[in-house]
This record gives C-alpha cells, sequence and structure tokens, in this order.
C-alpha cells in the first residue's frame, strides 16, 4: 500500500516540476522575442526623463558579467531624439551618479548645451564629480537637501606591484621607444618627474571643470576655484554656494518645468527595452561582483595604491 501511494505523489510532483519549468522557459523565450522587437525609448509625453544612474562611460559593456553604468553615447542619442521631437517641450535628467571618465561627462554636457529646449537636473541621491558637471549644464538644478552634490575633482589612481615584484625576485624588462611611452606602468616606480607631468595632466582637466561649472553656473572664477577642492556639498550646502537653484525631488523640477513653460507636464521616459541578455546579466551580476570585489580585495592587500591613467571626474 505504500508504494501504491507513495508512486502518484512522485508522479504530481513530477507534472508541477515540469510544469514550472516549462512557464519559466516560455517567459524566457517570450521576453527573448520582444527584446528583438528593438528599443521603445519613448512613450507619449511632453517631458523627456532621462535617466543618467550609475558609473558614467564612454561606451556600453558587452561584457556579460560586466558591471552597470550609463553609456554617454547612449544618453547622447537620447537627447538628440528629444531635442528634435515636436512634442518634447524640456527635457528632465534624472541623476543618481558620482561621476566617472571625463571624457564621456564632457560628451553628454556638450549635447546639452546643444539643446533649444529646456533642461532640467533632478539629483536623487548623488550628482557628484562628472555627474555635477553634466547636472551644470542645465538650465535648472533641483537637489534633495541631504543629496551628495559637488565634489568638483579629478582623480586617477593605479595598483603599484613593483614592491610585490621585488619581494618574489621578478624583474620588469622595459623596452619602450619613447621615453615616457610606459608612465604609469604598475610595474615600476613612478619617478618624481613622471608624477609631476602626470599631475600637469590632471591639473589641466581640472581647469576644464572648473571653467565648465563657472559658466554654466554663472559663477566667479575664483568663487568657482574656492569650491573645487573634490569635496563633496550636500544639498543644502550646495544651495548656499549657488551650486543648485532648489532643494527638493521630481515633484519641484516637474512644477518649475511647469511653471517656466505654462505647461501640463506629461512624462516621456527615454528607456531601453529590457533584452534577453540583460535578464541572463541581472541573474549574475550580483554574484559575479562578489567574486571580483573578493579577488580584488586578496590582491590589494600585497599591493601600494596610487595614482593610474584611467582618469576620472
Amino acid at each position: 500500500m505504500n508504494q501504491e501511494e507513495e508512486e502518484p505523489k512522485g508522479h504530481w510532483m513530477q507534472r508541477i516540476s515540469f510544469l514550472l519549468s516549462l512557464a519559466i522557459f516560455s517567459w524566457i523565450l517570450a521576453t527573448f522575442f520582444i527584446s528583438l522587437g528593438g528599443d521603445n525609448l519613448l512613450s507619449a509625453g511632453n517631458v523627456a526623463l532621462i535617466p543618467i544612474t550609475g558609473t558614467i562611460v564612454s561606451e556600453e559593456s558587452t561584457d556579460l558579467f560586466g558591471s552597470g553604468g550609463v553609456a554617454s553615447s547612449t544618453i547622447v542619442d537620447y537627447i538628440q531624439k528629444a531635442d528634435a521631437n515636436p512634442n518634447i517641450k524640456a527635457i528632465l535628467f534624472e541623476i543618481d551618479s558620482g561621476g566617472g571618465s571625463a571624457v564621456a561627462s564632457d560628451e553628454i554636457a556638450t549635447a546639452i548645451h546643444k539643446v533649444n529646449k529646456t533642461t532640467v537636473a533632478w539629483i536623487r541621491e548623488t550628482g557628484a564629480s562628472g555627474a555635477y558637471w553634466i547636472a551644470s549644464a542645465t538650465n535648472h538644478i533641483v537637489a534633495n537637501r541631504m543629496s551628495i552634490t559637488g565634489s568638483i575633482g579629478v582623480i586617477a589612481s593605479y595598483l603599484e606591484f613593483a614592491g610585490l615584484l621585488a619581494h618574489y625576485n621578478v624583474t620588469y624588462e622595459r623596452l619602450t621607444a619613447g621615453k615616457y611611452k610606459d608612465i604609469g606602468s604598475p610595474y615600476i616606480d613612478m619617478t618624481p618627474e613622471e608624477k609631476n607631468l602626470f599631475q600637469e595632466q590632471l591639473d589641466i582637466i581640472h581647469g576644464y571643470f572648473i571653467d565648465e561649472v563657472a559658466k554654466n553656473r554663472n559663477l566667479t572664477r575664483n568663487q568657482t576655484e574656492d569650491l573645487a577642492t573634490g569635496m563633496f556639498y550636500i544639498g543644502s550646502q550646495a544651495l548656499k554656494y549657488h551650486l543648485i537653484d532648489e532643494l527638493g525631488g521630481k515633484e519641484e523640477a516637474v512644477k518649475y518645468i511647469e511653471s517656466k513653460l505654462n505647461i501640463t507636464a506629461e512624462i516621456a521616459e527615454y528607456k531601453p527595452r529590457t533584452t534577453f541578455l540583460d535578464i541572463i546579466k541581472n541573474v549574475f551580476s550580483e554574484q559575479s561582483y562578489t567574486l571580483g570585489k573578493g579577488i580584488g580585495d586578496a590582491f590589494a592587500t600585497k599591493t601600494q595604491e596610487k595614482s593610474t591613467l584611467s582618469i576620472t571626474t
């Protein structure tokens, strides 16, 4: 009797497992075919909402396990499409980023300057460094009173392995055509002369950053230099220093647009449709990040962190 009772139970479990697997497979398959239909970038509305979240980079990563970020090539494309759309009267940038590539940040800011419509930046949690550079290019900045803004500075860093190589009696053979071709190589100590040369490049980029903020925010260069220490400011401080125009959130940003243009705002979000690859990446991103972080932390304990050729704002 027990064996006869267990067999139907086993059949039911197999059926449930099969149906569940079929449902999951059908959902993935449907999502895959939907993703092939192209990007549904814009819904009906008169105010384009363009999110700028995560690290700002020049191009989107094609790496399956790559970390998230926002590509300037994508954002510039959205800006141009919104500007060309006669139904769009204003562009609202939802910013939550600590910055990223200096070049990518400049590309987005330049695209904003070319827009012939009202532009507003809404800083949620963070609008710092390169993200603030972008925000400053808009006509009006709204930020939460406790948000992180500013951080007008440039950083470059890298891991130097010279001490580690010496510890294991490993040598680095230098073969270059050009005195400074391997400047910043992690395998050798940077000389005082090389450090000075590299610092000069950072100072030039910092100068560009200061000039842009001064022009965008109608501040003198001296005023901006005093604020451009790389220090961040919370929203209430940023208002005091004229780095933003208003404290608040999305509601205040939308009200500004409605008041300025005398319209009733209807939000149209520019956002790429989720693809099948995005789903797979989301499944593995958390695990791969944890693994990568563990490896990086273990390796960093045997190295010394200094300045890098990867320059970010």
